[in-house]
Parts: C-alpha cells; sequence; structure tokens
C-alpha cells in the first residue's frame, strides 16, 4: 500500500488513479472496477518512502481515503500469534473479522489461512508455526467464514490463503500428506458433498 501511494506521488494521486481505472473500465462497458486493499496486521505505513518519517497512515485510514470497495486479510500471521494449534487461533481470528468489517466502511470478506510455517525459506529455524492445521480444522474455518459472510454481504466472497505458498507451509494443492484434504474440505463446505 505505502508503494502504491507513494509510486503514484502521494494519497490524493493515488486516490485519482483508482478514479481512473474505474472509469476506463466503464468506457470499455464493464460495471467499474471494485478495488480490494489486503490489510496486514495494524502497521502504519509510511508514505514518505524516508525511514523515521513520521508522514505516516493507518491501513485502515488509507483504505477510507483511497475509496476502496472492501478489504480482507492475507495471512493470519499478521494479525496474532500463529505458534499454536489451529482451533486455538479461531477465536482470535472471529475477533479481527468482526473488528476489522466494523471499520472497514466497504464490505470485509473474511479470510481463511491453511496454515504457517514459513521455515522452507530459512537456514535457522523460525518459532512461529502454526499446528495441527488439518483439512478438518481448515474445514471448520471455512464453515464460520461462511457464517460470516453470509450475515454481513452481499457477495459471499471469502479469500484463502492459498493455492500454492509451499514456503509459508499454506497451500491447497494435494500434497502426500492430506492428498485432496484441502480441497475436500472446500467442497463440503460450499458444496455440500463428501
Amino acid at each position: 500500500m505505502a508503494n502504491f501511494i507513494n509510486g503514484l506521488g502521494g494519497v490524493e494521486q493515488a486516490k485519482e488513479a483508482l478514479r481512473w481505472l474505474d472509469r476506463e473500465a466503464r468506457k470499455a462497458g464493464h460495471p467499474g472496477v471494485h478495488v480490494q486493499m489486503v490489510k496486514w496486521g495494524d502497521a502504519n505505513l509510511n508514505l514518505s518512502g524516508v525511514d523515521g518519517s513520521h508522514l505516516q497512515m493507518g491501513q485502515m485510514e488509507a483504505f477510507q481515503a483511497l475509496g476502496f470497495a472492501s478489504c480482507t486479510h492475507y495471512q493470519y500471521v499478521h494479525f496474532t500469534d500463529v505458534s499454536r494449534e489451529y482451533e486455538q487461533i479461531m477465536p482470535e481470528v472471529l475477533k479481527e473479522w468482526e473488528s476489522t468489517g466494523q471499520k472497514a466502511e466497504g464490505a470485509y470478506f473474511p479470510h481463511v489461512s491453511i496454515g504457517w510455517d514459513n521455515n522452507p525459506r530459512f537456514f535457522e529455524f523460525r518459532p512461529a508455526v502454526m499446528k495441527n492445521n488439518t483439512p478438518e480444522a481448515f474445514e471448520a474455518a471455512l464453515r464460520e467464514a461462511k457464517d460470516y459472510a453470509d450475515k454481513h454481504n452481499t457477495v459471499p466472497l471469502i479469500t484463502v490463503n492459498s493455492w500454492n505458498e509451499w514456503t509459508e507451509t499454506s497451500y491447497l494443492e494435494p500434497d502426500t500428506l492430506y492428498g485432496y484434504g484441502y480441497l475436500q474440505a472446500i467442497k463440503k463446505v460450499f458444496c455440500g458433498e463428501d
């Protein structure tokens, strides 16, 4: 977000760029553009591009200032301690959905993470490792996300991290550990099939 704003010269220029994109889409016969902000915790954005600058803006302030249509999250690790059982993390995830949904002037679409362990990227051990992120735990989280979306949004969109984020151990792709388990969880929740 900070790079987007800085790269365009400031908040007003970034806002105008998004308006321009929407106008161009409408000129081309589309209904417009739905731009979604992906929230990474509550860190302030440095809008100056200079380390130590005091020219900062919170992510939800940027969301409102730029007029995004909706927001979601990218990964649980950005707002909670993931060094626990998946099921222990979920109460905090639900609180974060509610909190962000209340702050967002547009829609908030809940996010479901499959897991977190980014040790494949490093030589030394990183202790932030989610435990027991099984297809069954993921399925329970999807049910919570579906309930949230059904209650709060006219469009029942849910984001999932991710299809192939192998270096974060957060992927839907079939593997030798759970086979098609994560994909089957999606099918059970959204298609009602085993």
